[in-house]
């Protein structure tokens, strides 16, 4: 068994431990940026697989306490990397220090690749390593002296799900979108509306969910290239999520207007095999209207981030904050960095939460339709708004 880290975005910690439980994972530990639980080859196989908010799986090798770099060495050399690491696996150190004594990351990043080369020369009795085989990139995190080493299995970030090819200005990483869509409480019988859809990415995570499309079931993962790992297990976790795929009517329909844009997320839905589900329009917020008289809507509309587009977003904003008080059943769901949004927008939200997109410090405002969440039960209702 291995102590096994998905790792993902501040303020979505939550999130992921809800779906590591989902998953039939206990005794979690929540901590920020990071859930560690208990797993062998076949969870990392499941982990990766089926986690949307998580960003990496690791393998936690050791956590001790470094003030010198004589400490770092002795702890690094400790650990029996040659349980893991192949004699021509390639031995890739990355690192960060926060807040302690040994600072210098580069300095950190040579001396744990100094101490992993030792422990597995005592270890294979060999004092060369070609490093021409497999992958494996370990990190040394020091965070107030503590430092935590850990073995990445996932490679490419898990928001590269294999299906956003193209994408207009600025996207929103498939993980956020997947954590918006599961924050904002929405049901698939009900319509969800993103008007500023771009390449589609909030309504193509929804329709996965939904439809209980696994978001890593056609991308691979370094730990697969590893002699440790069972190609079987991962061959049966892919089997079984597609088995468990479902095929529900949803209406699903995203407004943006670009139209090149929307050819984008059009594209985007087809290689996710949701297209069918989703339904893009070439449509300005302004012209918006619906008959409907319950909804979502989930979106992450401009940032104005350009100067000069302050005055244009006002107007936008404000006017969403109109829609909102004509579709008071509606359920409202802005992820934005504007800072006096509830302000400009007219009506103070249900919840808001910090979230980053990206490097940007955004707020996610919710706006919850009080009817609708009764008809939810008070169980579903004390889970969701945690």
């Amino acid at each position: 068994m291995y102590d096994l880290i998905a790792t993902s975005t501040f303020g979505i910690e939550s999130i992921t431990a809800k779906e590591l439980r989902t998953l039939g994972y206990e005794n979690l530990k929540i901590e920020n940026g990071k859930v560690t639980f208990e797993g062998d080859e076949m969870d990392i196989a499941i982990a990766n697989i089926h986690l949307r908010t998580a960003d990496r799986v690791l393998i936690k090798m050791a956590e001790f306490e470094a003030k010198s770099f004589e400490e770092l060495f002795q702890g690094t050399k400790k650990v029996d990397w040659s349980k893991l690491i192949p004699k021509d696996g390639v031995m890739h150190v990355v690192g960060k220090s926060i807040k302690s004594t040994l600072h210098s990351v580069p300095d950190c990043q040579s001396i744990v690749k100094k101490a992993v080369i030792t422990s597995m020369s005592e270890s294979y009795k060999i004092e060369q390593f070609s490093e021409s085989g497999p992958v494996y990139k370990i990190e040394v995190a020091i965070l107030k002296d503590i430092v935590t080493l850990t073995i990445d299995t996932t490679g490419p970030g898990l928001h590269k799900r294999g299906y956003r090819v193209l994408s207009g200005i600025a996207p929103i990483k498939e993980t956020l979108a997947a954590s918006m869509v599961l924050l904002s409480r929405w049901r698939d019988d009900f319509e969800l509306i993103d008007p500023f859809c771009g390449s589609g990415t909030i309504l193509i995570e929804a329709a996965m969910i939904a439809q209980n499309i696994a978001p890593g079931v056609n991308r691979s993962f370094i730990c697969e290239t590893w002699p440790s790992m069972n190609e079987d297990d991962f061959n049966s976790v892919r089997e079984g999520a597609k088995k468990s795929q479902k095929d529900k009517d949803l209406k699903i329909i995203g407004y943006d207007i670009d139209y090149n844009v929307i050819k984008f997320a059009m594209s985007n839905a087809e290689r996710a095999g949701v297209k069918k589900y989703i339904e893009f329009q070439k449509r300005d917020f302004f012209d918006f209207s619906t008959s409907r008289k319950h909804g979502f809507i989930i979106s992450n509309p401009p940032y104005g981030e350009r100067l000069g587009e302050e005055e244009i977003l006002d107007i936008l904003y404000r006017h969403m904050g109109k829609v909102k008080t004509k579709l008071e059943s509606w359920d409202f769901n802005v992820l934005t960095s504007l800072e006096n949004f509830e302000k400009v927008f007219g009506v103070k939200s249900t919840k808001n939460r910090k979230l980053y997109n990206g490097k940007i410090l955004c707020h996610y405002y919710q706006y919850f339709d009080n009817d609708k969440i009764k008809n939810f039960g008070d169980t579903l209702i004390n889970e969701l708004m945690d």
